[in-house]
């Protein structure tokens, strides 16, 4: 996907938090019963408002589960997806998608390369979408009070079987998985200073986000902190790298640096809102923390190397991106996909593979990563 090109220029953890869920006693709770699910994000989460808008989706992507092209940046299925599943919901329909879609349990608002905040940039130029998510927000208000006039005014029950039944807007989850292309534009500009500057914004942007759900009913938030965007093979696979700069499991320790900054003031945001939202449930997700630790233990888990790449060719400085054609040499190269998917945490160099999607969906799911650590089946319940 077209989050790629960002790189052309620079996209006690678990016991611990299973014995905290004991320690809450989540038993006392009931499940929180979600009808629905609204995602903000970028194309980690993107179930084809991407394509829908920009490109024409093509395989190899989508082969594994699919078996035809869904817009996803994977062989199969994402993150998002496998809470849709573990929720007994189906997989979100993209908002930009006119075609086939039902919005009766939620949509997608996330779009590749978007960022949180707006980027003084291009989707030619470096894959930067102008979908940031002040534009999702926006999209979402519009969504609600759209579906809810024709809803209201339809004549027949068959008319509204696919819009969102205005009730179930209050008792939805609301799950944000956004901020690696801003990390992205900051790594760009390679200036350490204006980035440390600029994450306090970014990461009130986000904040402002939450506030305007909020201030239209949403009440239970599920919010993904940015992954180990060191550890991404397109980055190793780029230039030239010295091994001082590389951590304990061989990523790029400057840029890891960067997210885990961005990481550290959006906890602390989040424990700021709970208080200036005493009716909302916000569970903080540390995303980095479980994509870290299967990249670690990537041959324990039965995978290749983690700085393995399954579709795409990258070679001796040439990138051919996964399901492109190019030529070198007088040879004309079609970047396919490996033979077996499931042997590689990295999909395209930038994207996880299916594979990967589902084991790292599995441990966040059960709260092993979250703030409260509650599964996402109770996220609603505030702890406060």
């Amino acid at each position: 996907m077209e989050d790629l090109k960002v790189f052309n220029v620079f996209v006690v953890f678990p016991v611990l938090c299973v014995l905290g869920v004991q320690g809450v006693g989540v038993k006392q709770f009931p499940p929180c019963n979600f009808r629905a699910v609204y995602n903000f994000g970028d194309s980690n989460s993107d179930t084809g408002g991407g394509s829908a808008a920009f490109w024409v989706a093509e395989l190899p992507s989508g082969e594994t589960f699919f078996g035809r092209p869904v817009g996803r940046g994977c062989d199969g299925r994402l993150i998002i997806d496998f809470i849709a599943e573990h929720l007994g919901l189906p997989y979100l329909s993209p908002y930009l998608d006119s075609i086939g879609t039902s919005f009766r349990h939620g949509a997608n608002f996330a779009i590749g390369g978007s960022t949180i905040r707006p980027q003084n940039e291009s989707m030619s130029l470096n894959g930067v979408s102008p979908f940031s998510l002040d534009v999702q927000i926006v999209q979402y208000a519009n969504f609600g009070a759209r579906t809810g006039y024709f809803y209201h005014r339809a004549k027949r029950s068959c008319h509204r079987s696919n819009l969102p039944k205005p009730q179930d807007f209050s008792k939805a989850l609301y799950v944000f998985d956004i901020g690696q292309n801003d990390i992205a534009a900051g790594l760009r500009k390679n200036n350490d200073t204006d980035f440390h500057l600029s994450v306090p914004d970014i990461v009130e942007q986000l904040a402002k986000a939450v506030q305007n759900l909020y201030d239209h009913g949403a009440r239970t938030f599920w919010i993904h902190n940015t992954g180990p965007i060191g550890c991404l093979p397109v980055s190793l696979h780029y230039h030239s790298i010295k091994p001082e700069e590389l951590d304990k499991q061989g990523c790029l320790k400057a840029q890891n640096e960067y997210a885990m900054e961005f990481n550290r003031k959006l906890k602390d945001r989040v424990i700021k809102l709970r208080e200036e939202l005493p009716h909302a449930a916000l569970t903080y997700v540390d995303i980095y923390a479980a994509k870290y630790e299967l990249i670690g233990n990537a041959e324990k888990q039965g995978f290749l190397d983690a700085a393995e790449i399954c579709c795409g060719f990258h070679e001796d400085e040439i990138q051919v991106y996964c399901g492109h054609k190019q030529k070198i040499n007088g040879t004309e190269i079609y970047a396919g996909s490996c033979e077996n998917p499931s042997k590689y945490i990295s999909w395209d160099g930038v994207h996880y593979s299916e594979a990967a999607n589902r084991r790292i969906a599995n441990h966040i799911i059960n709260g092993s990563f979250s703030d409260p650590p509650l599964p996402i089946t109770h996220a609603c319940h505030n702890l406060e």
